[in-house]
């Protein structure tokens, strides 16, 4: 059984002004600093090897805990295609109808240009074999995209309707994954404060 402990990255400006990220490359708040500072990983986390998206928010999300991640572009956060940047509530740049109707679609939602959440796990597919198949428990600093779309395939959730768990995103979620890369949710919710 191989162990894989995901977090998303401290927050960003972006995050508190409530604008979608996807790919685009911001930098961690000084307020998402101050939230890290008090962050800390499970003790029984030692030894771990540890991964991160390649996007600085997770980078150095991942430094401030102390960590020495290796980039994983698997990791990348869900690309938002020409959505990136915008606020979701921003009705004169976001019809209303057409996000309901996107969102309707669940895992096969997709912003106008951008990838859908089936499309990210399949690209998290290929990760989640070789460290299987690797046997070393991992810690990964990635997005909520990311962590939706493995949640949704721990939980045969379709992303239609709401989630059968709450995820609260200043924690860290614990999943086992299978031989053959198929991850099975252990806990949720975990405290990261010191």
């Amino acid at each position: 059984m191989t162990r894989l402990l995901v977090l998303r990255h401290a927050p960003t400006d972006w995050n508190a002004g409530r604008r979608i990220q996807g790919r685009a490359d911001i930098p961690l708040s000084e307020a998402g600093r101050e939230a890290t500072a008090q962050w800390r990983l499970p003790d029984w986390t030692a030894g771990w090897q540890v991964l991160a998206s390649p996007l600085s928010r997770a980078l150095e999300t991942a430094r401030l805990l102390g960590l020495d991640p290796v980039p994983e572009p698997a990791l990348t956060e869900l690309d938002w295609g020409g959505w990136e940047g915008l606020r979701l509530s921003d009705r004169t740049r976001i019809d209303p109808a057409e996000l309901a109707r996107r969102e309707a679609l669940g895992l096969d939602f997709r912003a106008p240009g951008g990838e859908s959440y089936r499309e990210l796990q399949a690209r998290l597919a290929p990760l989640l074999l070789r460290l299987a198949a690797a046997g070393r428990d991992t810690v990964a600093v990635c997005h909520r995209g990311v962590i939706l779309a493995l949640y949704a395939c721990a939980a045969d959730w379709t992303m239609i309707g709401d989630a059968p768990d709450g995820l609260q995103w200043g924690c860290a979620h614990l999943f086992r994954l299978d031989d053959s890369g198929a991850p099975v949710i252990e806990r949720l919710n975990i405290a990261l404060a010191a």
